[in-house]
């Protein structure tokens, strides 16, 4: 930041995967119970599991695979790869140079990497009261409640594609046929029926938003058996469902964000977060780490990325300098 390479304008967000240092054939079964006479006695790794097993983050599910070496790891796989455990190493990237903001190591899930965004985006802000106006990432950090906690929490344009499933490819009406009227809360389909999500009632109110944060709108059973499109609508159901999610309204702002110029700038710019981590992979060699336990794989993630800060340090700012034809390194770069 002081040498002027941190330009806060633009962030990006990124993991990868990372092979931990625990073999598969020190496994147990996922469900079997942990005994361990002396926490005392076990070795780091396992005491930060026993430690962490009440935590609602790492132990929200059940893993089918445990490694008695590094039972924090998670087990991953690829296609035409067998599984193995691994971590996750999550930058976050300004992305005016690629220099990276922050580092959090997470399980190998995508919930865990969408979570370590919040965090490295708080963190940021307090540390270096740094607030960016737009965040870069893929579709994996696409999900409505994390583009509602951008716009709504953090008020960061989120440039990062939506993760819709609205859209149908086998010739049926799409969610996009159908006309939402928000002043009558309900949606219109080509013919002009309604679909409606309080058609029935209850003694005992209810809020009608499914755990999956959606509320499903459906049409009149009547209207659907003597519609003329209905091959074209609901061809295996008796009636049309649309499931609404209760942040369309931010996912709307999303999708006209996607249609701006700096969106499409946006997407050429990741180039940067991607070239870090080929260069974490290829050049500095961490494709498998040799420190156990969820706190290890941290220490090796944070010093790989101040590896990475100082190169593109001595890169940037502290330039070779020529003394009679003969090229000479800065006491920077000799540092």
């Amino acid at each position: 930041m002081a040498a002027g390479l941190v330009k806060g304008e633009g962030i990006a967000v990124y993991a990868i995967i990372i092979e931990a240092e625990a073999g598969s054939k020190l496994a147990i079964p996922g469900d079997e119970p942990h005994v361990c006479q002396n926490p005392a006695l076990c070795k780091r790794a396992v005491r930060e599991y026993l430690e962490g097993l009440d935590d609602e983050v790492r132990g929200a599910t059940v893993p089918w695979r445990i490694s008695l070496a590094d039972p924090q790891s998670s087990r991953t796989a690829a296609p035409g790869v067998p599984a193995f455990s691994a971590y996750s190493t999550n930058y976050l990237i300004d992305v005016a140079h690629g220099v990276i903001m922050d580092v959090e190591a997470t399980s190998a899930h995508r919930t865990a990497k969408v979570e370590s965004t919040k965090l490295m985006v708080d963190r940021v802000e307090t540390n270096f009261n740094i607030n960016p106006p737009r965040l870069i990432g893929d579709t994996a950090y696409g999900t409505a409640p994390m583009h509602a906690w951008m716009v709504n929490e953090k008020s960061i344009e989120p440039h990062i594609p939506l993760w819709d499933r609205t859209e149908r490819k086998d010739g049926t009406f799409s969610r996009s046929d159908f006309r939402w009227d928000r002043e009558a809360n309900e949606y219109r389909s080509p013919t002009g029926k309604a679909l409606r999500c309080d058609r029935r009632t209850f003694n005992t109110p209810r809020s009608r938003i499914t755990i999956a944060e959606m509320i499903v709108y459906r049409a009149c059973q009547c209207d659907c058996a003597g519609c003329p499109e209905k091959a074209r609508c609901c061809p295996n159901t008796e009636i049309r469902k649309i499931a609404r999610s209760i942040h369309e309204d931010v996912r709307n702002v999303a999708r006209d964000i996607a249609k701006t110029p700096q969106y499409h700038q946006s997407r050429c710019e990741r180039k940067k977060v991607e070239m870090l981590f080929a260069h974490l992979k290829s050049v500095l060699r961490l494709d498998r780490l040799r420190l156990h336990g969820l706190s290890g794989a941290s220490d090796e993630f944070t010093l790989a990325a101040t590896v990475q800060n100082l190169r593109r340090l001595a890169k940037l700012a502290c330039p070779l300098q020529s003394f009679g034809g003969i090229v000479a390194p800065t006491a920077c770069e000799i540092g």
